[in-house]
Formats: structure tokens, C-alpha cells, sequence
């Protein structure tokens, strides 16, 4: 499932396989919500962007158009045309960002649709249930992940509930699979570390969830609001708690930056919304740093977004062109902006790969990590 290849300090240069491929990590998975990528671009772009594993969440997925209603027709990638690996988020995250919408109890949380208002209650099983009827490669357990920051006494208790729901998770899982018209038997579960902004909460939590054997574990409840170095001295709270052979996971994170910081204190996997969403808005990706393509210096600017980058958008068009688009509003300039991005987060993650296999990551964590989060300069 997963086969650690080397090291170079605490980052990690690994090979994980499931049912559906194997993906080189680090890995940055490409978030597909509803099943498509926000601006237009299918599962044959992703290929064709360098994507390994494709992101869908649970909740969305659940109300338009149904679990159900995918498993019937073959599970989640017969229904989007992605052959290659898949990851479900729980809904868990849906606990935090619909949290006027919601009301936690033990057995799960009620929800009132962000669609239309009705009731929609999710707990452990049920959270299972859908993503083994969406037949994912990684189903993620389902948790509660709290606001930055919530008193200690508040993340406590609710470390202790995800605790108990994730056993619960575990229990139903390996029910799911067992079960002989299982869309994807070999899907796996991983555990999701929470403790807020607390490094105690955090070590307790991952030693005990550690405990459960699960077959990875991911970081969650972060960059939701905390200061970038809170984030830093959590990961570098629990990681020398995580399982070595297991995959790790740093939820919803985040800029290139990020991510480059992230891979130094030994994580795999990373996904987050800011590349598309960021595109959707003229917010571009160089490797000298970011650019406004909105900006009016553009405007007869007839180069690529990046005269490094090689992907399809910059092989074929202009910052003019692209510029043009999306000050008209032409939904072209949605697609195009997010393929760019999507391409260079892709990209990126090749880029640590091939410097971890060279043993030199660390000299280009110093090189990029402070570049790419900054604006370019021209």
C-alpha cells in the first residue's frame, strides 16, 4: 500500500498503490468536489495536467446527485471517466464550514443542505456508507474539525468524540468491504489526526488513533484560520508520532510555500481548493512567483503566464489572450487560468520528487519556498 523509498531529514520520498494505480508522493491530489474541477476541466485534463489522484467530497456527493445513484451507475470513476487513483473526503470538513448550518451530537451531526435547507444527518456509518457506495481508493473517517482557535476544553472533548467516532469508522469499513457487491473492496481508510492549536491534544490524539491501525493518517483541522507557523509547530508536534510506514496526509494545504515547508517535516499527500480558486480570479503561478493577470501592464503582454512552464496553456497562449478573456468574462479564461495552476502544483510535487531522489530538496526548499509565495517581480 505504501513503500517509503528513501529519506532526506524528515521528508519522506515514497510509492503508494491502491486499487486504482499507484501515485508517486509527495503527491498533491487535484480537488474535484462534485466530481469535476471548478473552471471547466475534465478527467482527461487532469492527465494531461500531471495528476495522480483526483479529490471528491462526500457530503456534495451525497446530495446531488446521490451516492446511490453513482453506485448504481458503476461508482464515482466510471461516473467521471478517472481511471486513476480517488480520495473522499468525509464531510467532516463540512462540520466546520457549515457550522451555522449544523448541530453535533454523539451519534453525528444533523446538517441543513446548503442546496435547499433539509435535514441531512451524517455520523461514522453513514459517512462510510456513502464512500464505499461512491467505491473511492481512500475513504477518510469521518471527524469534527474546529474552529481556530476553540478552548481547550472544547477541542478536547472533541477529540475524544472523533476518537470514538473513528473506531466506529473502522468497524463499518471493514464491514463495507467484506460485503460481496462492495463497488471497491480494496478501498482504504484513513484516520484523521485533530487537537486544534494544542500540542498535547495533538500528541494524545495520534498516539491514540496510531493505535487503530488505519492505513494512513492525515493532519486535519489546520490553515483554517490559524497563523502559518501555529501550522509548522503542530506538524512538527505530531509527526514524530505518526507511523513510518503509513501515509500522512496535511489536509486543505495549501499556498507552494506550504506545501515545500510541509514535505521538509515529512508529509505525502497534500490537497487544497487555492490553485483552482485562485486561477478562477487571474491569481497565476511562475516560478519566479504569482502574477495578477487581471493587472493592466498585461494587457499587450504577448509571453506565456511562465516562459518555464510547459503545460498546454502556456505552450499555445498569451498573458494578452488570457487577460482579455477574463476581463470579459469569457469562461474560456476560467479553464485555461485553472489548468495553468493545476499544472504547476503537479509540476511542483515532480519537482520535490526529483530532488529527493537526488538528495538535494533541502537546497530547493531554500531556493523556492519564499519565491513562489511571493509576487513576481517585473
Amino acid at each position: 500500500m505504501f513503500e517509503l523509498l528513501s529519506t532526506q531529514g524528515r521528508a519522506r520520498r515514497g510509492v503508494f498503490t491502491c486499487p486504482h494505480g499507484a501515485a508517486q508522493t509527495p503527491v498533491f491530489m487535484n480537488v474535484g468536489t462534485q466530481g469535476a474541477i471548478k473552471g471547466a476541466v475534465s478527467a482527461p485534463d487532469l492527465k494531461e495536467l500531471g495528476c495522480q489522484i483526483e479529490l471528491s467530497n462526500t457530503y456534495h456527493l451525497h446530495l446531488r446527485p446521490g451516492d446511490e445513484v453513482i453506485r448504481q451507475l458503476g461508482g464515482l470513476h466510471r461516473f467521471m471517466g478517472w481511471d486513476g487513483p480517488i480520495l473522499t473526503d468525509s464531510g467532516g470538513f463540512q462540520v466546520f464550514s457549515l457550522a451555522g448550518l449544523r448541530d453535533i451530537r454523539e451519534e453525528g451531526v444533523t446538517f441543513a443542505s446548503h442546496i435547499d435547507g433539509h435535514r441531512v444527518f451524517m455520523g461514522p456509518e453513514e459517512s462510510m456508507t456513502i464512500q464505499s457506495n461512491l467505491g473511492s481508493d481512500v475513504a477518510m473517517a469521518f471527524d469534527e474539525c474546529v474552529e481556530n482557535p476553540s478552548t481547550y476544553e472544547y477541542v478536547k472533548s472533541s477529540c475524544e468524540r472523533t476518537l470514538r467516532w473513528l473506531e466506529r469508522c473502522k468497524v463499518r469499513h471493514d464491514a463495507l468491504n467484506a460485503q460481496p457487491d462492495c463497488v471497491n473492496p480494496g478501498q482504504q481508510l484513513f484516520g484523521i489526526n485533530q487537537g486544534g492549536i494544542y500540542p498535547d491534544l495533538r500528541v494524545w490524539h495520534m498516539e491514540e488513533i496510531a493505535k487503530l491501525d488505519c492505513d494512513g493518517y492525515a493532519i486535519g483541522g489546520l490553515a483554517v484560520g490559524e497563523p502559518t507557523q501555529t501550522m509548522y509547530d503542530i506538524i512538527d508536534a505530531v509527526e514524530p508520532h505518526m507511523p513510518p510506514d503509513k501515509p500522512r496526509y496535511l489536509m486543505g494545504v495549501g499556498t507552494p510555500g506550504n506545501i515545500l515547508e510541509a514535505v521538509w517535516r515529512g508529509v505525502d499527500f497534500f490537497d487544497c481548493v487555492m490553485p483552482a480558486r485562485n486561477a478562477r480570479h487571474g491569481k497565476l503561478y511562475t516560478w519566479g512567483g504569482w502574477i495578477n493577470l487581471k493587472n493592466e501592464q498585461y494587457k499587450l503582454d504577448d509571453r506565456p503566464i511562465d516562459p518555464a512552464c510547459d503545460c498546454p496553456v502556456c505552450r499555445r497562449f498569451s498573458r494578452a489572450y488570457l487577460r482579455h478573456l477574463l476581463v470579459a468574462g469569457e469562461m474560456l479564461a476560467m479553464r485555461l487560468a485553472v489548468m495553468h495552476n493545476l499544472y504547476f502544483y503537479n509540476a511542483l510535487l515532480s519537482r520535490v520528487r526529483d530532488a529527493l531522489d537526488r538528495g538535494e530538496f533541502d537546497a530547493f526548499r531554500r531556493e523556492y519556498a519564499q519565491k513562489l509565495d511571493g509576487k513576481l517581480a517585473e
